[in-house]
């Protein structure tokens, strides 16, 4: 039987794997102990029902293949060397090791229980706060501003970003930056465009320790806590010289339509590490992986691989906490702008909590 090999076990990942483990020999290759569910760590740094939630077991996830937890040190054609298991050899690779990104938007501890006694050190310290400083307005940002201001309403929230409008990398309506940024106020928080820190806070991310920071346009900041929210990298760093030629300044590797690493035979990519030009979603990996299953699937029965992704509309699913929040959706093929009440019912309750516990095999 042909052997897959999936190295990294996020949405990607486990959508690849699920697919294939009926046709293949596969071994899903995973870091951490736990799938986490990053949809929901901004909600679980303030909730704790949530700090138990998005922590979810890898085992009923495959009912023939396995999961092995290591990290993957080198890659040889389509053969991976993991800490603790040596190396694992394989017929198709799949590379899907997603993006790194500051604490607490995601979180690179591979022990459930480090990582949960960090998340519950940031909410105790969030109870005690009266300022936060978040550096940073892209998606996590604003949302990271919306879960503090649903949780800790009390606490006042400066959300700073050096470009001249809140969301300055997306593809987004108008519509959208005004909505999220008019709940925003609403609910007291500051927002500064157009300036920088002229240095960073003299305390960690998530520590409780008042300080106070100048920035390039001569404002003084003072809180007692700060978030960074900005920074994401593509985790590629495991690849080795014979990749730098396709590899980018941001870390994602370059692939060709039908989501195969270019000039590296039986290697394939999927998620945020590809350089296909459309934002990170989860949504997007899982679509990457039912690609890449796909071609594979049919490699295996002898046949040429016949599916083919093409990039999408630019959505974003803003949430606010709970019940705030915008989106930009598709309807009927027009890219519209939907408010909170629709944002909570597509992902501010759920958070793709039922969709991933589903996949996992621990659906309710």
């Amino acid at each position: 039987m042909a052997r897959v090999t999936i190295v990294g076990g996020g949405y990607g990942g486990i959508t690849a794997a699920k697919a294939l483990d009926d046709v293949a020999e596969v071994t899903l290759v995973e870091q951490k102990d736990t799938f986490v569910n990053h949809a929901a760590a901004l909600r679980a740094a303030v909730d704790r029902e949530w700090a138990e939630k998005i922590f979810i077991p890898y085992d009923r996830l495959l009912t023939r293949g396995r999961v092995v937890h290591g990290t993957a040190l080198t890659v040889r054609g389509t053969t991976v060397e993991v800490s603790g298991a040596g190396a694992i050899e394989a017929d198709y690779l799949i590379l899907a090791t997603g993006t790194n990104y500051p604490f607490p938007a995601k979180h690179m501890e591979s022990s459930s229980v480090i990582a949960k006694a960090r998340i519950e050190r940031m909410r105790t310290n969030l109870e005690q706060a009266g300022r936060v400083l978040i550096v940073g307005a892209g998606a996590v940002g604003i949302e990271m501003a919306g879960e503090i201001t649903s949780a800790f309403p009390s606490i006042e929230v400066t959300l700073l970003e050096q470009a001249e409008q809140i969301l300055p990398e997306s593809d987004v309506k108008q519509e959208l930056r005004e909505s999220v940024s008019s709940q925003l106020i609403e609910r007291g928080v500051e927002i500064i465009t157009g300036d920088k820190l002229s240095y960073l806070p003299p305390v960690d991310v998530g520590v409780l320790a008042p300080f106070r920071v100048e920035t390039k346009g001569g404002r003084r900041i003072e809180a007692d806590m700060w978030m960074r929210a900005y920074g994401s990298a593509a985790a590629t760093g495991f690849l080795g010289a014979d990749y730098d030629e396709i590899r980018h300044y941001n870390g994602t590797i370059r692939v060709d339509e039908q989501l195969r690493v270019i000039d590296h035979p039986g290697v394939w990519a999927i998620g945020d590490i590809t350089d296909v030009r459309e934002s990170k979603r989860a949504d997007v990996a899982r679509a990457h992986a039912k690609v890449v299953a796909a071609n594979i699937a049919d490699l295996i029965a002898g046949r040429e691989p016949s599916a083919t992704y093409t990039p999408g509309a630019e959505l974003l699913l803003l949430p606010l906490g709970p019940e705030g929040g915008a989106s930009q959706i598709l309807r009927d093929g027009v890219r519209v702008v939907v408010g909170p009440k629709e944002t909570s019912r597509i992902k501010g309750e759920d958070l793709f909590l039922g969709f991933v516990r589903e996949a996992l095999g621990v659906a309710e």
